[in-house]
């Protein structure tokens, strides 16, 4: 599974972090940051948690898999609140 972004500067190891919050955060910033995304910056943060998600799926246990799923609503409501 890559760990690298062309897209989106990545703080490391953010996809094994066990808090939904900080890792829609740390994502939605990335996103907001990066100048090479091409669409918005829900798209690319969204985008980077399912390519992870699709790519390392069936490697990760059950409660990754809801963490991460967390993290795709947390990030939702982070980027709705704006």
């Amino acid at each position: 599974m890559t760990q690298t972004s062309n897209a989106l500067d990545l703080d490391s190891g953010v996809f094994t972090w066990s808090d939904p919050k900080r890792i829609a955060r740390s994502l939605k910033h990335s996103a907001e940051s990066s100048h090479r995304r091409k669409g918005s910056p829900l798209q690319s943060a969204m985008s980077m948690l399912n390519f992870y998600l699709n790519r390392a799926g069936k490697h990760l246990p059950g409660e990754r898999k809801r963490v991460l799923a967390r993290a795709k609503d947390e990030l939702q409501k982070q980027f709705s609140r704006e």
